[in-house]
């Protein structure tokens, strides 16, 4: 669809971002409407976890079409909500993944709050100490530095092979992506990637340490993900057919 043509009042001022909000089946969910200068039609998206939004809109475009385009695909937006899952919380009781294996999280009353896996006669165990009302953030705060010990790891291993270095690296709770990396070299992850299996872990590092090298997605790009991550395009696979279910959860 053409919009060169469009020259009424722009979509947006500065900064080149909408945030508002969206109603589908019955639910409310934020959406964000983002001009790029790149776009040459208007692309939509669902969060991870399907808790909002994302228009992308060619630069000058009006505002009416992106009602229209919303409207358009309002019946695509309710049949893809459908299938996403609950947002489960995590709770005694509940199972959880750490590095693809599911633990069963179970709290112990003691005065200090630690968290540690076990693997005993039930299977593979998540052990949490402390007062239970803080048990979901104990769970993400695990997460979060077995991811800081993991990936960097991958990230020095992989750095090496590109002849590559990461300005930074910082973890994220990032509901639209799963990693980045930015045009200075900084490498963000989400650490919510600690429940998925080691090579998707793998995969995903290896992906933005190839950005650090090529900024882009194209085949060059691919071919260097692919030699420092050979399982990618199964990785890629797994996290697409998969993400949503680990950005569900809730650590709140």
């Amino acid at each position: 669809m053409p919009f060169g043509f469009l020259k009424r009042a722009p979509l947006l001022a500065s900064p080149p971002v909408q945030h508002r909000e969206h109603v589908v089946a019955g639910r409310t969910l934020p959406l964000r409407i983002v001009e790029n200068d790149r776009a040459r039609r208007l692309t939509l998206r669902i969060d991870a976890g399907g808790q909002g939004l994302r228009v992308t809109v060619p630069p000058g475009l009006a505002r009416g079409e992106v009602e229209r385009f919303l409207s358009r695909h309002q019946g695509w937006l309710e049949e893809r909500l459908a299938k996403v899952p609950d947002r489960p919380q995590v709770r005694p009781g509940v199972k959880i993944p750490v590095r693809g294996v599911p633990h069963l999280i179970v709290h112990e009353p003691a005065p200090r709050g630690t968290v540690r896996l076990e693997t005993g006669e039930d299977g593979p165990t998540m052990i949490i100490h402390g007062d239970r009302r803080h048990l979901p953030r104990r769970i993400a705060d695990f997460l979060k530095r077995e991811a800081k010990r993991d990936i960097e790891t991958l990230v020095a291993k992989h750095t090496e092979r590109v002849g590559r270095k990461a300005k930074a690296i910082r973890y994220k709770d990032t509901s639209s992506r799963w990693g980045s990396c930015t045009s200075d070299g900084s490498l963000s992850f989400s650490w919510r990637i600690m429940m998925a299996p080691p090579p998707v872990i793998d995969y995903l590092v290896a992906h933005e340490v190839a950005h650090l090298k090529e900024m882009n997605h194209g085949p060059r790009f691919w071919k260097l993900c692919r030699e420092l991550c050979p399982d990618t395009d199964r990785c890629k696979a797994w996290l697409k057919r998969n993400g949503s279910a680990l950005q569900a959860i809730q650590f709140e």
